[in-house]
């Protein structure tokens, strides 16, 4: 397995490429190494990367995103964990784990030190490539759930949130997000792009929101995209490219990124769904 690493990495035409396609090949791997201990059972797969196994979003993603929504006393993190780390240092990797369980928000970092050098994406021998693992164990009620079997590098069966929840969580963070992320934004984009993509779960979004504090009151579905809107329109949009370019497949996709094709994606949407009432 670490051989084919090596040599999917040195095809790689550009050193951004290696390091997408690297940290992509080991969040498949642990993903199966998850599967493996069960872990699919309690755990819904969610987020950006959810969107890049599941529905082939063309950008890379960095997190594994979970929640936990069945199951809970079978559920174990440290456990998770511990058996990703024996089975990839069986395979000759050097690992290590980092772990939180003290919050709600559960966290983790497989840590591989020195892989970057070995793969020649970096001059330096002790620089770490590392897969974050976040679990929220006390997820807002109302997600809509799925189970897909998907072949990214490793065959996969992930249990995961359906379409109009993942959309719901991604709203979720754009709304609530202290900060710019063009990640999020390219996601929207994505999203509302797709004409055969659902609406956004409501409930989910809005026991999101509560649970996070929102004060600005019920989303419906005739007041989700003005608000949506708004918040498109406050944003510092000079820090969107620089976060989201780095994980393109195609870097020509940043010129479409523009507030104006976004905010022009939400009002086609809104049309759309008012003339099918």
């Amino acid at each position: 397995m670490k051989s084919y690493l090596i040599a999917q990495v040195k095809a790689c035409p550009t050193p951004i490429q290696g390091w997408n396609l690297a940290r992509e090949y080991l969040q498949a791997r642990i993903l199966g190494l998850l599967q493996n201990a069960g872990a699919m059972i309690p755990l819904a797969f969610h987020g950006g990367t959810a969107l890049r196994f599941l529905y082939a979003i063309p950008r890379y993603s960095e997190d594994l995103d979970f929640a936990l929504e069945r199951s809970v006393g079978q559920y174990d993190f440290r456990a998770y964990l511990r058996a990703i780390q024996g089975e990839l240092e069986a395979e000759g990797y050097e690992v290590s784990i980092k772990l939180n369980d003290r919050s709600v928000v559960h966290g983790g970092f497989v840590r591989f030190p020195g892989l970057p050098y070995e793969l020649d994406l970096s001059p330096h021998p002790n620089q770490v490539l590392s897969i974050k693992l976040e679990v929220d164990t006390d997820p807002p009620s109302g997600a809509g759930l799925g189970t897909t079997v998907v072949r990214r590098h490793v065959t996969l069966q992930l249990q995961h949130h359906d379409r109009a929840s993942l959309l719901a969580g991604k709203l979720h963070a754009l709304l609530q997000r202290d900060y710019v992320k063009g990640r999020d934004l390219y996601d929207l984009l994505w999203y509302i792009s797709d004409p055969t993509w659902p609406a956004p779960n409501l409930t989910l979004l809005n026991n999101g929101l509560q649970q996070t504090g929102w004060a600005a009151g019920t989303l419906t579905p005739e007041s989700w995209r003005a608000v949506v809107c708004e918040r498109v329109n406050e944003l510092a949009w000079e820090q969107v490219a620089a976060d989201v370019s780095p994980f393109l497949e195609h870097e020509s996709d940043v010129a479409l990124l523009t507030r104006e094709n976004l905010l022009r994606a939400l009002g086609r949407e809104s049309r759309n769904s008012a003339s099918k009432k």
